[in-house]
């Protein structure tokens, strides 16, 4: 029977054990009628629950009934009494009841208790509550009786309360914990290939229990050291009602079976984390070799441009950042597998480092064929942004190639030229790194890891192969034409720089020979003092001469090269219209100005040689000296060459020019006056001899 059954029973303190003892050490019961009627069924339960606290050892010592009848009338005690016969025959060694002072005189005659000793099997004793203490100590009686001894019955109900509690809830967990502790040690094998069972849960908070426990014999324990230091007796859940002894031993019980149960729960908790870790790790296992490695082989292609391979690249990181979240996982997983190794037992070693290989081969294998797929994509990104620069370059050389030359002069399109030679070698340089960038992804690709573990990507990479060399060999056949347009463009260019060379070199040569013909009639104006000084000056006029035709000569080949360039360029030849002329005017009026001079030096050779002739003094030859022809001869040259001073030069267009200045003409024509002078002289003389002789 439990306290907390028939609790508002036992609240009613119908009888109660204080915890005092007789001169024999039996216990005393104490029964304390009221006025009001007592309920007698509850008065058996209630008795029927004392008496069932003491230890057999302590019942057979026998109790003492103590039974108040002061506030309750004679029949009700009477009762009482007779009720002890059924309840406790055996346990009573005696019962005193109180009774109030000269109340019962009377009836005392009616029933005499003593006599009934042996019917009842325990003595009557009818005694005033001043008389207690004959048979029982003071220390061992409550204050209602004179006592010494204190007794409070809530506390008392309380502390049994929880007593009753904990020895319940004890007892029921320990056949759990020993149920589980015991099943566990008996299908350990049994329990490593099926999952944990919740059942197998104790229904109670082990910890709970044991504190309730410890407080309750903390309780216990303080209570008899406070008794025994005082010299007020014990309480009724002192040793020797077993209640300190019975929690004691409870409690030893519990932490032996709720150690072992810690160690199963350890075990099934390392299980049931291993068992997760493991159905992770599949997970993960899974999920990368199937999803994941499907959505890699779906993503084979490069792209054909810069916008089909970012499209692809996009892909990727999507691809990417849902494998990132299975390698958080992994990583989670990765720490406690790392975490069971160090503080695992040595059978789950072999299982957890299979666990953790698996895991990091499958992951490590899913990362690198990721990042091979990130590298392929971006060197196809940069394969294909090289292809399309060299693209523009291609085009804007080919632009710059198909507009027509026009340029104003040489230096323009040397500077054209140079571009286009620029341009040529950026595109070089383009196609040389598209070279390398397109072999660089063809590397990659012939490394290529197959990613359904052994499924033959041959035919993908064929496609991706065939495109790379295609926009290679295109840029190649567009660069080569490109090449060729250069070499037709750039002979063009060249002929057309020597067309404007020949241009400025016949200009020059017009510029020249103009020059030729100024110096011819500003400077050659003498025609010597004698006639081997006129033979030198003739015959360096005819080197001077020879000069002028040089560079005549020269203008009209230019003229001529440039009508060959013209016609080989198909345009009109500037020059040819304006040059020609120019040279050809210029050198007509040269001749005429260098025939004019030859002519005047020839007739000047010939005036000093005749007049040198006759004035020479040689009287070998009187004959010739009296010669009046060669004098005749010499005045008429003589007039002949001043009259040729006077008269300009006309050239062919009409216009007339002169040699040197007027003073360069008069000095000139002076010094012939002055020789024609000496001739005349002479002359004279050779008519006259006596003039000689005068003169003599």
């Amino acid at each position: 029977m439990e306290a907390s059954v028939i609790l508002p029973i036992l609240k009613k303190k119908l009888a109660f054990l204080s915890g005092g003892k007789d001169r024999r050490s039996g216990l005393i019961l104490t029964i304390p009628l009221c006025l009001e009627q007592t309920n007698m069924d509850e008065l058996s339960v209630t008795l029927d629950y004392l008496l069932s606290i003491p230890s057999e050892k302590c019942k057979a010592r026998g109790f003492t009934v103590i039974v108040d009848g002061r506030k309750s009338q004679w029949n009700v005690v009477k009762t009482v009494v007779l009720m002890l016969q059924n309840v406790v025959p055996a346990e009573v060694s005696l019962v005193c009841v109180v009774k109030p002072d000269e109340f019962w005189d009377k009836k005392v005659t009616h029933f005499c208790f003593w006599k009934e000793k042996d019917r009842l099997g325990f003595e009557v004793i009818l005694v005033s509550a001043n008389k207690l203490t004959r048979y029982i100590e003071p220390c061992q009686l409550t204050e209602d009786f004179g006592g010494t001894l204190t007794y409070d019955h809530m506390d008392w109900l309380n502390k049994r309360l929880v007593f009753e509690k904990f020895t319940k809830e004890s007892t029921s967990l320990l056949d759990e914990l020993a149920l589980i502790n015991n099943g566990s040690d008996k299908g350990n094998q049994q329990e490593k290939e099926r999952s944990v069972d919740l059942n197998f849960l104790p229904s109670v908070d082990p910890e709970t229990v044991l504190q309730t426990g410890h407080e309750l014999l903390s309780e216990l324990q303080q209570r008899r050291f406070n008794g025994s230091d005082g010299g007020v007796s014990w309480s009724p859940m002192d040793d020797e009602l077993l209640a300190q002894p019975q929690v004691m031993k409870l409690l030893d019980s519990l932490r032996e079976q709720y150690t072992r149960y810690q160690e199963v729960c350890r075990q099934r908790s390392k299980r049931t984390q291993l068992e997760e870790i493991q159905q992770k790790v599949m997970q993960v296992v899974n999920w990368l070799e199937g999803p994941g490695s499907e959505q890699l082989r779906a993503q084979w292609g490069i792209g054909d441009s810069i916008r089909a391979s970012q499209a692809l690249q996009q892909k990727h990181e999507e691809i990417e950042s849902q494998h990132s979240e299975w390698f958080a996982v992994y990583v989670e997983l990765n720490q406690q597998i790392a975490a069971l190794l160090n503080a695992g037992d040595e059978e789950d070693l072999v299982e957890l480092k299979s666990l953790q290989q698996q895991l990091s081969d499958v992951c490590y294998r899913q990362a690198s064929q990721l990042e091979f797929r990130q590298n392929l994509l971006q060197a196809a990104l940069e394969f294909h942004g090289v292809a399309q620069d060299l693209s523009q370059q291609l085009d804007g050389l080919l632009g710059m190639l198909c507009v027509d030359v026009a340029p104003a002069d040489g230096a323009s399109i040397q500077q054209t030229l140079k571009l286009l030679e620029e341009k040529l070698k950026s595109v070089d340089v383009g196609l040389q790194g598209l070279r390398e960038k397109g072999q660089g992804l063809l590397d990659q690709i012939s490394n290529q890891a197959s990613w359904a573990y052994g499924k033959d990507v041959t035919i993908e990479n064929k496609e991706n192969v065939d495109h790379i060399q295609g926009v290679m060999e295109d840029m190649q056949l567009r660069k080569q034409r490109c090449e060729d347009m250069v070499d037709v463009r750039r002979l063009k260019m060249l002929q057309m720089v020597q067309l404007f060379k020949c241009e400025e070199d016949a200009a020059q040569a017009v510029e020249w020979l103009s020059e030729l013909l100024d110096a011819l009639l500003k400077t050659h104006t003498r025609l010597g003092d004698d006639a081997q000084e006129t033979k030198v000056l003739l015959e360096k006029h005819r080197k001077f001469v020879d000069v002028a035709q040089s560079t005549y000569d020269y203008g009209r080949q230019l003229l001529q090269a440039t009508v060959v360039l013209c016609q080989s360029l198909r345009c009109a030849s500037r020059s040819s219209g304006d040059t020609l002329p120019r040279l050809n005017r210029v050198w007509k009026q040269f001749t005429v100005a260098s025939e004019e001079r030859v002519h005047r030096l020839e007739m000047a050779i010939a005036f000093h040689s005749n007049a040198e002739k006759v004035l020479q003094d040689c009287p070998e030859e009187p004959e010739a000296i009296n010669d009046e022809e060669q004098f005749d001869e010499v005045e008429a040259v003589g007039k002949s060459l001043l009259d040729r001073l006077t008269v300009p030069v006309v050239y062919p267009d009409g216009t007339e020019q002169y040699f040197g200045s007027p003073s360069d003409m008069a000095s000139t024509a002076e010094h012939i006056r002055d020789r024609m002078k000496l001739v005349s002289l002479k002359r004279q003389q050779l008519r006259h001899p006596e003039m000689m002789t005068t003169e003599s």
